[in-house]
């Protein structure tokens, strides 16, 4: 098969789809594997480093989309990409198109086959999200605790305290694999942490963080008194494939204290903090109800070494079982296929656009 990998060019996202390693162990077995001229320098793998293991260099996306018959990408086709794809492709990236209509319509018009990373479900987890989620979660808590700093616009709070000074409060929206590690982060430094979920398990394995750890239901009441004086609130919500539920409005929000910080991981999927929007690392923050929000949908793109290496090891097993042309019998890869000649497939994304097809006839 041939593979292809073009450069991700999405603002500032430092990823590429495939390390060297990953490309070569495709070659082995008899696969085809192109990459985009310079497409993975800054993940700190030049061009020769891939042509010394055999693969060969395109000069630019329309090369590389001609050539193609698997795409791999990391962040979902984004300016110009969806028009490069065709009905004769496969795409395999992260998608997040519960929130993102636009693309999904264009994603249909090309009828390109496309499986998305999170939706990817095996042995109870999502294992290509995951290493993605781990750092996301860390960085949520470090580019909060920076933010709230004074020069930032912050309350010139130090999250883990000193003696004689109080320590930040962080709360955490979701103790899944962003979450967990958003509050392993935070307990690390010494923050006083209350992290929410609905699963026991999640909460007993938070409880055994630390003293400064609390681990509750997010009964509204309880949600409430917690958001209204959280010094740093991190949303980290997720519905595989769907789009996330508003767990925290604007108008509590608004109740927060100035200069405190919202970061929302779930932000590519929806967001589950009504006040946020994505935005981009050339502009990372806005300020709405005097709080300062954070809503990068590519955390992980700050790290593109780190995280390049973590999702290629992730993906490998799965991109073998794709490339091989028999994936379709696959449990695995057949239930993340989101859409297929022009037709959605994954239940979830299916029926939230039949819902809104529906709302807009009413």
């Amino acid at each position: 098969m041939r593979i292809a990998i073009p450069t991700e060019i999405k603002p500032l996202e430092g990823r590429v789809g495939l390390i060297p390693e990953a490309c070569a162990d495709l070659i082995a077995v008899g696969h085809q594997v192109r990459v985009q001229q310079g497409a993975g320098e800054a993940s700190g793998y030049p061009d020769s480093a891939y042509t010394k293991l055999g693969v060969g260099i395109l000069p630019d996306a329309v090369a590389i989309y001609d050539w193609a018959e698997l795409v791999i990408k990391v962040k979902e086709p984004y300016g110009p990409e969806p028009q490069m794809l065709r009905a004769d492709q496969t795409l395999f990236c992260f998608l997040h198109l519960a929130a993102n209509e636009a693309l999904t319509h264009s994603l249909l018009a090309s009828g390109v086959t496309a499986i998305a990373f999170e939706t990817l479900a095996d042995g109870g987890g999502l294992p290509i999200l995951a290493p993605m989620s781990d750092i996301a979660g860390r960085i949520a808590v470090q580019a909060g605790s920076h933010l709230l700093w004074r020069p930032e616009g912050g309350k010139g709070l130090l999250l883990g305290g000193l003696p004689a000074a109080q320590r930040g409060r962080v709360v955490i929206l979701g103790a899944g694999q962003a979450g967990g590690n958003a509050a392993r982060m935070a307990a690390a430094l010494g923050a006083e942490v209350t992290i929410f979920d609905t699963q026991r398990t999640r909460m007993e394995a938070m409880r055994e963080l630390g003293a400064n750890v609390t681990a509750l239901y997010p009964y509204q009441e309880s949600l409430a008194e917690a958001v209204a004086t959280a010094d740093l609130l991190i949303g980290a919500v997720l519905i595989p494939g769907a789009q996330t539920p508003h767990l925290v409005s604007r108008e509590l929000v608004g109740q927060m204290q100035p200069g405190s910080v919202v970061v929302d991981i779930s932000v590519d999927q929806g967001g589950c903090i009504e006040t946020i929007r994505p935005t981009t690392y050339e502009e990372p923050t806005y300020v709405e109800e005097g709080v300062t929000h954070f809503g990068v949908a590519n955390m992980p793109g700050a790290v593109p070494k780190s995280a390049s290496q973590a999702l290629s090891a992730a993906m490998i097993p799965y991109l073998q079982r794709l490339a091989s042309g028999q994936w379709r019998d696959d449990p695995v890869l057949g239930e993340a296929l989101n859409l297929s000649g022009g037709e959605l497939i994954y239940p979830v994304l299916r029926d939230q656009y039949l819902r809104k097809q529906t709302k807009k006839i009413v």
